[in-house]
């Protein structure tokens, strides 16, 4: 089965008229991005859009085959005038299925936001589904087969990915390309980075891809570390690199604070962020979590888990870290960075970066600051993948 992709972008496109964000402004040449339109063995259009015959022509195809349009958004018909030639577009109803004379077969399936999403059995029974704009599948069924390319909103709907993984219906092998794409990332590095930390791939419009093909699929990184400084968006880069995965455990080093308030809200506010899907465990007991099976580890942050270390070894009086409070801080890092090496788990962990600042008025503070130092630079060392976040952009340093 191939498909042809005659746009890729969010419904308005990319750039959009009269928008002067940065995204925009650099979305030209190939980096533009029409409506997505799909087009199916050159039998079956999934949505119209303005300039689709263009598009197709573009591409060295034609809509003159096109037996059935199909619409995926959610309004009744399209907004540009239907091409001579054309079949009038409809919908299937949710949970229906729609036989074509070309041996092709288009099942309907629910979406928890307006909008139909399209799976489609090719001849040869390859299957692919493609999802509307803000749109995630509703009652997926576990133990769905894989399909071998899912088209989605990768960008805005996440948790969608998730949703699908969770039930099976996205294996290692399936092909995730991301449509619908808009203005909300800026195009190019930025965008396929974040995709890639998705398991998916953009391509330009007019790409046409052969469904069930082997493709390199994106690997997501093993192990990653984001480093950063106060209020750098870190937490937040490390959490997006986990969104479309389900079952996340996020892991907490900071505790309570003793019934600290100003620390309470902030805790609260990491919640309300994260997917209602992920588990929360607050400990520093690190390398027992590392060494179980399990979903992917979120670790926020390996400076409090320094300064529990810290406390427990009385890290900060100067004769007890000469005494043996060094020697002890040293094996509890080299324990921490084996079990990173060894986990089989997907790890994001998020650190501070405070060499660059001012330095500490007192020795202990001193101190602190170089074994957080020593720390990040152990952990990076085991990591397939290193980000450094500044003013919530984040900066490769590894992957």
């Amino acid at each position: 089965m191939e498909l042809t992709l005659l746009g890729t972008g969010d419904p308005e496109g990319l750039p959009r008229p009269g928008c002067p964000c940065a995204a925009c402004a650099t979305a030209l040449g190939g980096a533009a991005r029409a409506a997505t339109a799909l087009l199916v063995d050159g039998v079956l259009l999934l949505d119209l859009t303005p300039g689709a015959a263009f598009a197709a022509a573009r591409s060295g195809h034609s809509l003159g085959g096109v037996r059935q349009v199909l619409l995926s958004h959610p309004h009744d018909g399209p907004s540009v005038e239907v091409p001579a030639g054309l079949p009038q577009p409809g919908r299937v109803p949710d949970g229906r299925e729609l036989a074509l004379l070309t041996g092709h077969r288009v099942r309907a399936v629910a979406m928890d936001h307006p909008g139909t999403g399209y799976e489609v059995v090719g001849p040869d029974g390859e299957r692919l589904l493609y999802l509307p704009p803000d749109g995630a599948p509703s009652g997926l069924p576990d133990g769905h087969p894989a399909y071998e390319m899912v088209l989605a909103d990768v960008v805005g709907r996440p948790d969608g990915l998730a949703r699908l993984r969770a039930a099976g219906a996205i294996g290692p092998t399936t092909d995730v390309v991301a449509v619908h794409l808009g203005h909300e990332v800026p195009p190019g590095a930025e965008l396929t980075r974040r995709l890639a930390a998705a398991g998916a791939r953009a391509v330009p419009d007019g790409t046409t891809l052969v469904v069930g093909a082997y493709e390199d699929v994106p690997d997501v990184p093993r192990r990653t570390l984001v480093l950063g400084g106060a209020r750098s968006g870190k937490s937040v880069e490390a959490e997006r690199r986990l969104e479309a995965f389900p079952e996340v455990l996020y892991v907490a080093t900071g505790g309570t604070r003793n019934g600290d308030s100003e620390w309470a809200n902030r805790v609260s506010a990491h919640r309300e962020r994260r997917p209602g899907s992920w588990s929360t465990a607050e400990t520093c007991d690190l390398v027992p979590l590392l060494a179980e099976n399990g979903p992917p580890l979120l670790i926020d942050c390996l400076s409090l888990w320094l300064t529990y270390a810290m406390d427990e070894v009385n890290a900060w009086d100067d004769d007890e870290w000469a005494g043996g409070g060094e020697r002890a801080l040293r094996k509890r890092v080299a324990e921490l960075t084996d079990a990173v090496r060894a986990t089989r788990r997907t790890v994001v962990a998020v650190s501070n970066e405070v060499g660059s600042g001012i330095v500490p008025a007192t020795a202990s503070g001193r101190r602190y600051r170089d074994e957080l130092g020593r720390l990040n630079a152990a952990f990076a060392t085991e990591c397939e993948h290193v980000l450094f976040v500044v003013a919530g952009q984040a900066l490769v340093l590894r992957g």
